[in-house]
């Protein structure tokens, strides 16, 4: 009976520590970003530096990937990362941003 109880309490323990972060995105190479050029930086360049993006979609008509790892917690301090890449229509890169709290 004690083991049960013991069991039981590690189960709600793990439970509420499971429950208490939460993390969307996943991670990319955030020391290739130096390697952007605007103007002359291709998809294909930004595919090959990053990977296939998290998230894509368009920005004031301009195609935009976004890359990203989202990590909350209730226990402490949020963590985040992100890049996100607008395209000219010719396949090169017209802006991006990058941001971190790391």
């Amino acid at each position: 009976m004690f083991n049960s109880a013991i069991l039981k309490i590690t189960a709600l323990v793990a439970l509420l520590t499971l429950a208490g972060c939460a993390t969307v995105g996943r991670d990319f190479a955030t020391h290739n970003v130096d390697e952007i050029t605007i103007g002359e930086t291709t998809r294909s360049d930004i595919q090959a530096l990053f990977g296939e993006p998290w998230r894509t979609g368009i920005e004031d008509g301009k195609r935009t990937w976004t890359y990203g790892k989202y990590r909350w917690s209730a226990f402490g301090d949020a963590e985040t990362t992100d890049l996100v890449v607008r395209f000219n229509n010719d396949g090169t890169v017209s802006s991006y941003v990058y941001n971190t709290t790391e």
